[in-house]
C-alpha cells in the first residue's frame, strides 16, 4: 500500500483498545484507606474524599488535602507513591512534585491533588465536584 505510515495508520482505521478492567468497591476502599493514612501521617490538612463514580470517566475517586509548604507538600506526595506501590498499586505518577502549590498523585482509579492553602481556595475542586452540584436547582424562574 503506497503512502506514508500515518496516511497507512489512518487507512487501516483505530487500533482495538483493550478490555478495560475496573477495580472493584474492595480494592478502591483499600487504596483509599492507604492514601488516606499516609497523608495523615504526614500531617496533611483537611482531608477530604469525593465519589467520582458515574460523574467523570478519568476516576472513580478523589481525595484532596492541603499542606503549608512546598517541602511538606513533596514529602507528602513521595511517600504516598512509596506507600501505594508497597500496597501493590503499581500505576501511580507524580505531576508537579519539584516544588510547587499543587501535586497530582494519579493512582489510576483515584486522584489525589496536594495542594498549599492558597492554590486550594484558588482552584475550588471541592465546589467543582462536589454532591451539592447534582442535586436541581430550586431558583424559581
Amino acid at each position: 500500500m503506497p503512502g506514508t505510515p500515518r496516511k497507512k495508520a489512518t487507512i487501516a482505521g483505530p487500533r482495538t483498545k483493550k478490555a478495560v478492567v475496573k477495580t472493584s468497591a474492595a480494592e478502591l476502599d483499600r487504596m483509599q484507606a492507604v492514601i488516606w493514612e499516609s497523608l495523615d501521617e504526614d500531617k496533611a490538612e483537611d482531608i477530604v474524599a469525593i465519589d467520582l463514580a458515574g460523574r467523570a470517566s478519568f476516576a472513580d475517586r478523589m481525595v484532596i488535602a492541603t499542606g503549608l509548604a512546598d517541602r511538606q507538600i513533596s514529602a507528602m506526595a513521595t511517600h504516598l507513591n512509596e506507600k501505594l506501590v508497597e500496597a501493590g498499586f503499581k500505576k501511580v505518577r507524580l505531576e508537579g512534585a519539584n516544588g510547587t502549590d499543587w501535586v497530582l498523585i494519579d493512582a489510576g482509579d483515584i486522584i489525589v491533588h496536594l495542594f498549599k492553602p492558597d492554590a486550594r481556595i484558588l482552584y475550588a475542586l471541592e465546589k467543582m465536584w462536589g454532591a451539592d452540584l447534582d442535586e436541581p436547582s430550586t431558583l424559581e424562574e
